[in-house]
């Protein structure tokens, strides 16, 4: 809904007044409160999971890990040398899974 905010404003006395007048009007108009939305458009851009994906094909390029990069053997991601926090049993752990 539009609205005009050039038009005058009320006042505080003329509020509680329209606002007793409102509230019965609203009370009767039961079907002003329902949406309209159509509900193939509402579905038609969600993606639901488990959706079939196998026509569609993905291009990532996945790089090696790199010589100053390790493999902590909590988390199982790939960090950079400085994030190295410590090794337990000669397997190398990050700073997020040592801390």
């Amino acid at each position: 809904m539009a609205t005009d905010y050039d038009t005058p404003r009320k006042t505080d006395d003329e509020l509680n007044e329209d606002s007793i007048e409102e509230l019965k009007a609203r009370r009767n108009d039961k079907g002003g409160n329902a949406v309209d939305v159509d509900e193939f458009e509402a579905a038609e851009g969600m993606e639901l999971p488990g959706a079939d994906l196998s026509n569609e094909e993905l291009s990532v390029r996945v790089l090696p890990r790199q010589a100053d990069e390790f493999t902590c053997m909590s988390c199982f991601l790939v960090h950079h040398r400085s994030q190295l926090y410590s090794e337990k049993n000669g397997n190398p752990i990050c700073r997020d899974c040592g801390a």
